[in-house]
């Protein structure tokens, strides 16, 4: 198993989004960054657990705990020239952009911020507390997903 954290901007899809799709499972779709599409496709498995996190709005942090239920496959939406996740460029036979399926585990009851997420002095490899990394898809080390999700339920 691996772990991962998603980003999203709430106002497009929220934890609680996930939450209330009648399966509480959705596709992960709109990844346009290529090391973000490698993981996507080359890294993230079924049963890997994924923590979302809420980017882009007042209070940004880890907000809930979702699991993969379905493996990378083409993101549909490169190929609909209403989406703004077109990509004109992405041949059907040979496609550019995947998505995973992702189902909702548990929304915690309290969002943990980026700010407290720096100030653990036993989280420094996670993307987000080093500089210049930006992805909306980055990997988690097992021992720092078990201490943020420690933090996360206490």
């Amino acid at each position: 198993m691996q772990y991962w954290l998603f980003k999203t901007e709430p106002d497009a899809f929220s934890i609680d989004d996930l939450k209330n799709k009648s399966t509480q499972i959705e596709h992960w779709d709109g990844i346009r960054n290529y090391q973000a599409r490698n993981f996507l496709r080359d890294q993230v498995k079924s049963g890997d657990l994924v923590f979302i996190y809420h980017s882009s709005c007042k209070s940004v942090g880890i907000v809930g705990l979702a699991e993969v239920v379905k493996e990378g496959y083409p993101d549909h939406t490169q190929f609909d020239p209403e989406s703004k996740y077109y990509d004109p460029k992405s041949p059907p036979e040979n496609p550019r952009w995947v998505m995973v399926d992702i189902k909702f585990k548990q929304k915690f009851s309290k969002l943990l911020s980026l700010k407290q997420i720096k100030a653990m002095d036993d989280i420094t490899e996670i993307g987000l507390v080093k500089k210049g990394h930006r992805l909306s898809i980055m990997p988690v080390h097992k021992q720092e997903f078990e201490l943020l999700l420690l933090r996360c339920e206490g």
